[in-house]
């Protein structure tokens, strides 16, 4: 029997998407294979975004934090796993789901307003509450709009093609 299937059949598919890791890091395999695993990182980080993942190599926890890419992490990351020249820092981008309560019809614009960058906007719609768009060429992945929406509506994670694209 195809493994594959069996996995997709138990609700566990085999191609999980890697976890997400800080910024400026090296392409997966590369990274998990330069990494030491030291935790100069997680404890260089000063919003506190960086936590041990499977293999106790970082992730980027977002349920605790938000990055403000001060560089901290990858200027102590000695084997280099982490690389400042990297531009962008990574492919992340938030993603606003269905619990939103704007998309609810609730007036509500924190997420829009905790944006420093001005990627989650509200433009004003006739006859109803105006709803959240995201900039997908603004939005760096931050995560400080996921820590300010009341209903945990927005996730980041890694941009689409289609994303890419725009």
């Amino acid at each position: 029997m195809d493994m594959a299937r069996r996995s997709f059949l138990r609700g566990r598919p085999g191609d999980k998407a890697p976890p997400l890791r800080p910024p400026w890091a090296l392409p997966e395999a590369e990274f998990t294979a330069r990494c030491t695993r030291c935790g100069d990182c997680l404890s260089a980080c000063p919003t506190g975004l960086l936590h041990p993942g499977p293999g106790n190599f970082p992730v980027a926890d977002f349920s605790a934090a938000y990055c403000n890419f001060c560089g901290q992490c990858a200027d102590t990351c000695q084997p280099h796993a982490l690389q400042r020249q990297i531009d962008p820092p990574w492919e992340l981008l938030a993603h606003i789901g269905d619990t939103c309560l704007a998309r609810q019809q609730v007036v509500c614009r924190t997420c829009g307003e905790t944006c420093e960058l001005g990627a989650i906007r509200f433009p004003p719609r006739l006859g109803g509450v105006a709803q959240p768009e995201l900039s997908f060429a603004d939005c760096t992945g931050c995560g400080e709009c996921l820590s300010a929406c009341p209903t945990r509506a927005i996730t980041i994670g890694r941009r689409s093609a289609k994303e890419e694209k725009e």
